[in-house]
């Protein structure tokens, strides 16, 4: 089974055009300071001002509107994702505000926690399943750890969703089978240092994904 692959926390040209030549199908970007692969609006902006046909995704963090718009009018965005502690009413608000798709990250830790995703199915664009990340960890996402994907198999989600956590080229092809996800997420597990993509792995992920 095929599916759509996002490159996350990417950070400099070299790596965007890594993962625009394998094939990635959208290319993320970190909004988020705390964050080792975090990006300014006008880095971002430079980094992607001749990207052509691969969507462009924001990632923030209880990013107040003031950063948002900032954000957006440096470049433009074809989703924004929201990984932090953002209300149903907050993405809804967001979402007609900036007249974007919005997809809401849902942090799973046991199968109990799908039930988490239903306030955002009438406001949200997409979803995103991640793993709940470490208790000592400063980051939402991004940490090399994953969940059971059996908890996603056979779930019946009216939106679309990416999968997400400790994904690697030598995994995600059974976390696909697994899941049934059409589209998966993937940051640490293409790099060689946290921020540091890597070429080599980008292309070998994607490769996997795709099945190809």
């Amino acid at each position: 089974m095929s599916a759509e692959v996002k490159i996350c926390g990417l950070t400099d040209e070299d790596a965007i055009d890594a993962a625009i030549d394998a094939g990635a199908d959208y290319l993320g970007l970190v909004f988020f300071a705390k964050s080792p692969r975090f990006v300014t609006p006008d880095r971002a902006a430079e980094l992607t001002q001749f990207v052509e046909g691969v969507d462009k995704v924001g990632l923030f963090v209880d990013a107040e509107d003031a950063f948002l718009e900032e954000a957006l009018t440096h470049l433009r965005l074809d989703l924004l994702q929201f990984h932090g502690a953002e209300t149903p009413e907050r993405i809804d608000a967001i979402r007609r505000e900036f007249a974007v798709p919005v997809m809401k990250v849902i942090a799973i830790g046991s199968a109990e926690d799908l039930a988490k995703a239903e306030p955002y199915f009438a406001v949200a664009d997409r979803l995103l399943f991640d793993a709940k990340p470490p208790k000592n960890s400063d980051l939402p996402g991004g940490n090399a750890v994953s969940f059971d994907w059996s908890i996603l198999s056979g779930y019946k989600c009216p939106l679309q969703w990416m999968l997400a956590g400790g994904l690697t080229a030598d995994n995600v092809a059974e976390a696909i089978r697994i899941s049934g996800a059409r589209a998966v997420d993937v940051s640490s597990g293409v790099e060689s240092a946290p921020g540091v993509k890597d070429a080599a792995k980008i292309a070998a992920f994607i490769k996997a994904a795709k099945g190809t």
